[in-house]
């Protein structure tokens, strides 16, 4: 190639035929190298590679579609409320999705109105996605997936629904009020997610289950939307009305909330009451005092339905590991005590 003909000093960017001129092949041969055709010499394919490397060429994807009939794209539907353990399932998902060699295209929901969600999915269908990941879904997005009857894959990543990859919410939130109810605490509240959130509701059960396990009365739980603030503002109410040694929050932004509150009433966690949180935000470790939280595996959920996704779709999973999430697990720190009186 001489140097008029090199992208670089015409100023554009290299197209396929540039690849297969340097590597001395057809362009139909770097197109088939591009779509990882076993039809083709070794020696071949790795001239192609080398070429495409020095070129710094980028298959244009668009043109690609059209050529293979595949758009190698997976749409994901996001929740209403991006929560650390939604994005970084979402993060985990686009990593697992590259390593195989699809794009994502990501659609996060107005409202759960039953209406929302189909324009949501409606909107990433018609992008030509090649399956679905409904990340965190709230109680409404389930039925809305099992009507629709969506001709491509659908994975739901939460503790239920059509296709799952998930940790055992309930299980995890039984493991924090066990925690509670071992160092003697009997008076335990818990401050809940949102009504219409599939996790929320089962860190719910969990709690009343062990609590009702116990052979101990829980309290009403007061149903919160994760947020730091909410727990700050149900703290003030709850200390002031309530004379309870600890508290399961059911994320550790609420329990964040709700310490800062016991601050604002004069008192101390855990001196005065305990404190356990879920999902283990990177945060946790750094609050004071630290936060004991039950820790959630968001990469190996995210890879995992991205594993499944493909699986569904009849394509090797190529680099993308058959992780299984790890079990929930109760990290203890400093926000817990056996209680005072």
């Amino acid at each position: 190639m001489s140097d008029t003909d090199i992208p670089e000093a015409t100023g554009r960017a290299p197209s396929i035929r540039d690849v297969a001129r340097l590597a001395g092949v057809s362009y139909q041969t770097v197109s088939r190298v591009i779509n990882n055709s076993s039809q083709l010499r070794p020696e071949t394919a790795e001239k192609v590679r080398s070429a495409i490397a020095e070129l710094k060429f980028v298959p244009n994807q668009a043109a690609r579609a059209l050529a293979t009939s595949r758009s190698r794209l997976i749409g994901v539907l996001g929740p209403r409320v991006t929560t650390h353990g939604a994005a970084s399932t979402v993060q985990a998902i686009e990593s697992a999705a590259r390593a195989a060699g699809y794009r994502l295209t990501v659609t996060n929901l107005a409202t759960s109105d039953p209406d929302d969600v189909r324009a949501s999915i409606d909107h990433l269908m018609h992008q030509s996605i090649e399956g679905l990941i409904a990340v965190a879904p709230q109680t409404r997005v389930v039925p809305v997936l099992e009507e629709l009857k969506l001709p491509v894959p659908v994975q739901t990543v939460a503790s239920t629904g059509v296709s799952t990859a998930h940790n055992d919410q309930a299980a995890g939130a039984r493991a924090a009020v066990r925690h509670l109810i071992e160092l003697g605490h009997t008076r335990i509240l818990h401050i809940a997610g949102p009504r219409d959130w599939i996790e929320a509701d089962h860190r719910m059960r969990g709690y009343l289950a062990e609590m009702d396990a116990n052979d101990l009365t829980p309290r009403p739980p007061v149903l919160g939307d994760w947020s730091a603030q909410f727990g700050y503002e149900a703290g003030l109410e709850l200390l002031r009305t309530e004379d309870a040694t600890a508290v399961f929050a059911g994320n550790d932004l609420m329990a964040l909330g709700f310490m800062h509150a016991v601050r604002a009433r004069g008192r101390s966690v855990p001196e005065d009451i305990s404190v356990v949180g879920f999902d283990d935000v990177p945060e946790s470790a750094h609050l004071w005092p630290p936060l004991t939280t039950v820790r959630q595996d968001f990469v190996g959920i995210g890879t995992r339905a991205v594993f499944d996704l493909l699986a569904a779709l009849g394509e090797s999973p190529g680099d993308v590991p058959a992780a299984v999430p790890d079990h929930l697990r109760l990290i203890v720190r400093s926000s817990t005590a056996p209680p005072s009186r």
